[in-house]
């Protein structure tokens, strides 16, 4: 903080503010200056007298609040001997705040847990806080808040004290849990009908079983457990019986591996067992929040047992009662109960599909087809529900999910059994709209599991559906229009159909609400279909010149194209350029106009341009050799407008990068039949550039590097380019934080710097770009943001690569002593900044990717990279500020002898991923 450190009294002014000034500039500037407070070291000092004077709520919440976040992100700040100080005062203001808001209560108590989870010479604090409270009936609360949030931050992102220091502390909670669970017990005894108690003790006992640290068998013979099932089946508050659901879920979780946690098991699973009178009373009671609950332990239950229930069903803890609990929910009016239970379902199909056992796929299947059944009725929509299924809220993503699921288990039924059983239903009754809706939806879910071979039931449910009167309900035909779309592989294998289909989707396409979802189908039988439909072409672009004569949506509209390009590359060659030149015209018309009026600046050309781009991507044909590319022309016709769309909108990065995206396309669809706009094309890119630095320009000039990187004649150019491009991106990243403000520059350049090393490496290696690069790329090794630092890794893996791999070129001398040169250089510094990065940086799914890196350093040349390697992990800190080990000299040198005496890549990467949890 400038200007040292402030006065209570300011302080006190800007916590007012920030709770209870009016005007909102107010409230943000105290907010600005507080954590800016917050952030000094000031804060410990101030946050203890605040919470010493207790003079309101809000002032103690805030300084509580900053203890917290203090001992959690700046606990090195604090001198060793001070531990024990900061230790007593926080337990005195818990003591002395305990009645004033249980919320500071929980924020000191968190603070008190992540210094003791630091503080390496408060040893057995568990013990030292129950001899302290215990006798204390008041001092029972916070007491009990500290157990909770102890076993919780043993895990926490927030605190790094590394694995050596996690496996003390979880040890030294496992020997004391027996002591926690006495002291609950007896809180049990005097709490009575106390229920705010009561809950705190399920809380923290539930904490205790996520770590993992309770003895199950003292736990199953403990009064504790009659008690939590006892609560289940009582008539209770709905927060007691929150809290009471969530300890039995915790403890279900806690036991996942059964085997060894037998007797506890058996309790368990009997104790669920006898909720099943309770449910139906909650179901009877109208009571949603208990049915919820109860669908939530039944679920838990399941999957704890799933492996039991597979292996030995009907037999001991396999019995199949489990599933019928979980048919129950199912059977529940409210869709909300039996989607709880969605992901046993999917986890149970997984197993079955693995084991792949008939038999054992027969015991299953009756509980699967029940299951099916329910799920059809709970998709069905309201009788009195007007227009078509919605499919972006609540229920209709519920729908979604539906959909999934029965396509992940549908083989333990059949699909095809299941396809005729749900036609015949259609078929042979004569049911309420909404029933024929839901059974339709779950028909189109399942048709493309159905094999389309000679198949009867197929074609006559095609038949019957493109019949379908105008007058049935709007949206069992939106329903209908789907399940032809995923039948476009009938449609394929049955030519006669497509004009009868083609007639039913028109219909729906000039129906307003039909428009989009009829769009999609059509796009499906143009994607499926394309040999047959390319008699229709005709049609398409009559459809397609008129696309916005029709109410669709974006993406509907884009796929129609994208359909109708498919369709377009399967005619003959000479076809081609015409009719993409038709297919393009109405787009091409529409940016002219945009141009003309108002000098271009007012109208968005995004739709234009995302509608061209899907066209270039989609039309394919196949080119021998030597034939020039019938989309060559077209494309250069349209140069023109892109260009001079690009100029006007070049600062806005929204329509900048649409831009991009429609070249990128149009050079990708006709390869190096683009050079004629390479040189325009990048005196463009670079001098918008150097005003207005896109990012998507970098990703354009990767494309261009890959397309024409192996030409002699461009590769000049094309460094040129790269140079002229990396000046303005190097300024813009050097900036305080430019890093991590511009994670897709740094993206797009490392994209485009590694284009350059797969395409045409000596180029850039002898060129004096190359020394900026390797040393952007290293510090942006640090950045946690996941595509930039794929991106970076990656390049300097393929770097590296190149004076690795003898893939027999003419430059493969050259390339290995300028990677020698390169590495020289910067070697060591890349080592230490690796093993830096990932140790303090970086997320674990990272690892893999700095492994491949290190392993290549190695391939290339394995005595220097020891030696680079035992002078970056020297520099790395051996013990915490709390005064825990951080890391042995032993762990130390198994690690480097682990990665040094690797034999491929995968050995590094479990090496790391072991030595990196020692500083997490």
């Amino acid at each position: 903080m400038e200007g040292g450190k402030p006065t209570l009294a300011l302080v006190y002014q800007a916590v007012q503010a920030l709770y209870h000034d009016p005007d909102p500039a107010g409230k943000e500037r105290a907010s600005v200056w507080l954590g800016e407070l917050q952030r000094s070291m000031y804060a410990w000092e101030i946050s203890d007298q605040l919470l010493q004077v207790k003079q309101d709520v809000e002032s103690c919440y805030f300084a509580a609040q900053t203890m917290k976040v203090k001992i959690q992100t700046s606990f090195y700040e604090l001198p060793p001997e001070t531990h024990i100080a900061l230790r007593d005062s926080l337990l005195t203001h818990i003591q002395n705040l305990k009645d004033l808001s249980p919320i500071i209560v929980t924020q000191l108590a968190l603070a008190i847990a992540d210094l003791a989870l630091q503080m390496a010479s408060w040893k057995g604090c568990v013990h030292t806080l129950i001899e302290k409270y215990n006798n204390d009936i008041s001092s029972m609360t916070f007491l009990i808040e500290i157990l909770t949030v102890l076993p919780e931050e043993v895990h926490s992102r927030s605190l790094r004290i590394g694995a050596n220091r996690r496996t003390e502390i979880i040890e030294d909670l496992a020997f004391y849990s027996a002591t926690v669970v006495t002291l609950l017990t007896s809180c049990v005894e005097k709490a009575g009908s106390d229920e705010k108690m009561l809950i705190k003790v399920f809380r923290c006992l539930g904490s205790w079983f996520n770590l993992g640290v309770l003895d199950s068998n003292f736990m199953a013979n403990n009064q504790i457990l009659m008690v939590l099932f006892q609560v289940l089946r009582d008539e209770t508050s709905t927060n007691l019986h929150e809290a009471a659901s969530d300890c039995v879920c915790s403890a279900l979780y806690a036991i996942e591996n059964v085997d060894t946690n037998m007797a506890l098991a058996l309790q368990l699973f009997q104790g669920v067992l006898t909720l099943e009178t309770a449910y139906h009373m909650a179901v009877a009671r109208e009571d949603l929040d208990k049915v919820l609950n109860y669908c939530r332990i039944f679920t838990e239950l399941c999957e704890t047992f799933l492996e039991i229930t597979v292996r030995s069903p009907g037999q001991g803890m396999g019995d199949l009662r489990t599933l019928e609990l979980l048919l129950i929910c199912a059977g529940h009016p409210q869709y909300e109960v039996v989607e709880i239970s969605f992901n046993f379902w999917y986890r149970l199909g997984e197993h079955l599909y693995k084991t792949n056992d008939p038999a054992l796929h027969s015991i299953f299947r009756p509980y699967i087809q029940r299951l099916l059944h329910g799920l059809a009725r709970h998709c069905q929509l309201d009788p009195d529900h007007e227009g078509i299924p919605e499919d972006t809220d609540d229920f209709g993503e519920f729908r979604m999910r539906v959909s999934d699921l029965v396509k992940d288990v549908i083989f333990l039924v059949g699909s095809m059994e299941c396809f005729s059983q749900l036609y015949s239903t259609l078929k042979e009754g004569n049911p309420p709209w909404e029933v024929t809706e839901a059974v339709l939806f779950i028909m189109a879910a399942i048709a493309k599991s159905v094999d389309p071979e000679n198949n009867p039931t197929l074609t006559e449910v095609l038949q019957q559906v493109v019949l379908l009167p105008e007058t049935v309900h709007i949206a069992v035909r939106y329903t209908s229009i789907e399940l032809v779309g995923e039948m476009s592989e009938v449609v394929d294998r049955n030519p006669r159909f497509l004009d009868p289909v083609l007639n039913y989707l028109m219909k729906g396409l000039r129906e307003k609400p039909l428009a989009s979802v009829a769009a999609k189908a059509i796009h499906n039988i143009c994607s499926v279909c394309r040999d047959h439909m390319a008699q229709h072409f005709q049609g398409l672009l009559d459809i397609a010149r008129a696309l916005d004569s029709f109410a669709l949506s974006t993406e509907a509209a884009v796929g129609l194209l994208k359909g109708t390009a498919l369709v377009l590359a399967r005619l003959p060659l000479e076809k081609i350029s015409e009719c993409l030149s038709d297919l393009c015209a109405v787009q091409v018309m529409a940016l002219k106009k945009l141009l003309t009026q108002d000098s271009g600046k007012t109208g968005d050309p995004t739709v234009w341009l995302d509608r061209l781009a899907v066209i270039f991507r989609h039309t394919n044909p196949i080119v021998e050799n030597g034939q020039s590319h019938p989309c060559q022309k077209v494309i250069q016709e349209i140069w023109p407008v892109l260009s001079e769309t690009l100029n006007t909108h070049q600062a806005d990065n929204r329509i900048v990068e649409r831009c991009c995206r429609c070249l990128r396309f149009a050079v990708r669809c006709v390869g190096k039949g683009s050079a004629s706009l390479l040189q325009p094309l990048v005196t463009q890119m670079v001098s918008v550039y150097q005003v207005y630095p896109h990012s998507c320009f970098l990703y354009l000039g990767s494309i261009l590097v890959d397309e024409y990187g192996m030409e002699d004649g461009c590769r000049q150019g094309l460094l040129d380019m790269l140079q002229a491009l990396c000046m303005p991106t190097f300024i813009l990243l050097e900036q305080p934080n430019g890093l991590r403000n511009h994670p897709d520059t740094v993206d797009d350049l490392f994209r485009l710097a590694t284009r350059f090393v797969q395409r045409s490496p000596v180029t850039l290696l002898s060129s004096s770009i190359i020394v900026h690069i390797i040393q952007c790329a290293i510090a942006a090794t640090t950045l946690d943001h996941r595509d930039a630092n794929c991106s970076v890794m990656k390049f300097v893996r393929d770097l590296i690569h190149t004076g690795v791999s003898n893939d027999h070129e003419d430059d493969f001398e050259v390339r290995k002593q300028l990677i020698g040169q390169a590495m020289e250089q910067h070697g060591q510094q890349l080592v230490t900044q690796l093993m830096h990065t990932c140790c303090f940086c970086l997320p674990p799914y990272t690892l893999p990717d700095v492994a491949e890196v290190l392993w290549e350093i190695m391939v290339f040349d394995r005595p220097t990279f020891c030696r680079w390697l035992e002078n970056a992990l020297k520099g790395l800190p051996k013990e915490t500020s709390g005064g825990a080990v951080t890391v042995t000299h032993k762990q130390l040198t198994d690690f480097h002898k682990q990665v040094t005496s690797a034999e491929e890549c995968k050995q590094v990467c479990w090496a790391i991923r072991e030595f990196t949890r020692l500083f997490r």
